[in-house]
């Protein structure tokens, strides 16, 4: 399919344009420029953006399920969730499994990896976050300490993009993690430091290790101290990681938002939904793993009040950013876009409104809302 985007408005870190038009065929944006620059070929499907914002195609690295579906109670539910995420502008995610037996996790390598449904359309799987198992047990949240071990070379032998893992968190102060932490990221594995009490002296030695990410920050971690920062000091205070948020005002106080964002800036701040599978669903019991968890219209939670993932949406998370800093939607779109492309390694094909990259684009409403989606070339979500 050949699309020709007019009259909308396109936003980039780099640059905002107007009267310009973006020429998509076969799945990649092969031109940008005016009208004049640009014509329209005879067999393009005309899409009419007047009074939109072009922006790339969001990016979700947390993801635990949505429309009632749970990845770890059931991984071979990823692309009927994926294939309705557009409806929030995500056009690529990484499905996130959490603390579970090895067998839930070889299954999600499987679905990822070998059943891509025939002529699927919707948002790309770009790899699997697996949350655990390695976690420091006095900070596993809402994972079942069952299943929470030492980190070792026999459970993540074949972790590697190849077999679709993509993103690892574990606590970096446990016993064998750093070994298992070069090992990962010499093939290709990005590694988080996440459920964990490491110190602050512990979180510096894994980034020399390789770790470059942080999960949920302030979340399932030792809280921050003027004298004792720990790893959230650590990771505020590096130059090295990039730093997941969940930006629903219920994980993180607004006001802490802002003095992150203030830190780290959209270079480094990253912000991820954490989204369980009451996403998209009215209030009630659902799942995240072995657990019920009950959801408000707010929050979601186990029974003794952990919270369990968020009802986050990725287009919410964006308008809270801005909302919380004053900050521009030019100036907050690297967070769910560029920067996590950058992280993965996948910043030359996804994350940018650029020619030669994917056409994943979210068409927002100027209140940010979600217009339209367009992933891979197709439209897989318009109102």
């Amino acid at each position: 399919m050949s699309l020709y985007i007019k009259n909308g408005t396109i936003i980039t870190p780099q640059q905002q344009l107007t009267d310009h038009v973006v020429l998509v065929e076969n799945n990649r944006i092969t031109d940008i420029g005016t009208a004049e620059q640009v014509p329209c070929p005879a067999e393009a499907q005309v899409v009419d953006a007047d009074g939109l914002l072009i922006t790339p195609g969001f990016i979700d690295l947390q993801l635990n399920g949505a429309f009632g579906l749970d990845f770890t109670a059931d991984p071979t539910t990823l692309w009927e969730v994926a294939a309705k995420l557009p409806r929030y502008g995500v056009t690529s995610f990484l499905p996130t499994v959490i603390t579970a037996p090895p067998e839930k996790r070889a299954l999600a390598q499987t679905v990822i990896t070998e059943q891509r449904p025939a002529d699927y359309q919707g948002t790309t799987p770009l790899g699997l976050h697996f949350e655990g198992p390695f976690f420091n047990p006095a900070k596993k949240g809402a994972h079942n300490k069952n299943y929470i071990c030492l980190p070792n070379f026999e459970l993540t032998d074949n972790w590697s993009p190849e077999t679709g893992v993509r993103l690892v968190t574990m606590a970096p102060e446990m016993e064998n993690a750093l070994p298992v932490i070069r090992a990962l990221v010499e093939r290709g594995v990005v590694v988080s430091a996440g459920h964990s009490m490491a110190n602050y002296d512990e979180a510096k030695t894994s980034f020399n290790a390789g770790v470059r990410y942080g999960t949920h920050l302030f979340n399932a971690m030792p809280p921050l101290h003027h004298r004792d920062p720990g790893l959230p000091g650590a990771l505020l205070s590096d130059s090295r990681p990039v730093v997941g948020l969940i930006a629903d005002g219920i994980h993180v106080h607004p006001g802490l938002v802002d003095m992150v964002w203030q830190t780290l800036g959209a270079e480094r701040l990253n912000l991820v939904t954490d989204a369980m599978a009451a996403l998209g669903m009215p209030p009630g019991q659902f799942e995240l793993g072995d657990y019920k968890v009950t959801v408000t219209e707010t929050s979601a939670r186990l029974a003794n009040g952990t919270l369990a993932g968020s009802i986050l949406a990725m287009d919410e998370a964006l308008r809270n950013l801005i909302a919380y800093t004053a900050c521009s939607l030019k100036e907050a779109l690297p967070t769910i876009t560029s920067t996590p492309a950058r992280l993965l390694g996948l910043s030359d094909t996804i994350g940018q409104v650029a020619v030669g990259y994917h056409a994943d684009l979210a068409l927002l409403t100027p209140d940010y809302q979600v217009a339209m989606t367009i992933a891979q070339g197709n439209i897989v979500y318009q109102t």
